[in-house]
């Protein structure tokens, strides 16, 4: 049900003419921990998960993302929760 319901939210999204990066938070990598696939973020508010600005760690949707930043990356990313963890569904290195 939640895999459809986000579905059905993107691609409303893509439809209003919205992307992705419309709804990316700017966050900074603090910790890398790839055993586990999680990444530690200092970010700022979260609106949609309610979220006020804070450092935490998600899970990431491609634990390939982990191979491309570092500790101190600036990042733009998107999150949402998926199997009732915080999940990073986007991750993009601001250049």
């Amino acid at each position: 049900m939640k895999k459809s319901l986000f579905a059905t939210t993107a691609a409303l999204i893509m439809g209003l003419g919205l992307s992705a990066s419309a709804l990316a938070v700017d966050g900074e990598v603090k910790k890398i921990d790839a055993d586990n696939g999680k990444i530690t973020l200092k970010h700022g508010e979260i609106k949609s998960l309610d979220l006020p600005a804070m450092q935490m760690a998600f899970r990431v949707a491609n634990p390939a993302w982990l191979k491309t930043v570092q500790v101190g990356d600036k990042v733009d990313f998107t999150a949402d929760k998926v199997g009732g963890q915080f999940t990073i569904t986007t991750l993009e290195v601001k250049k």
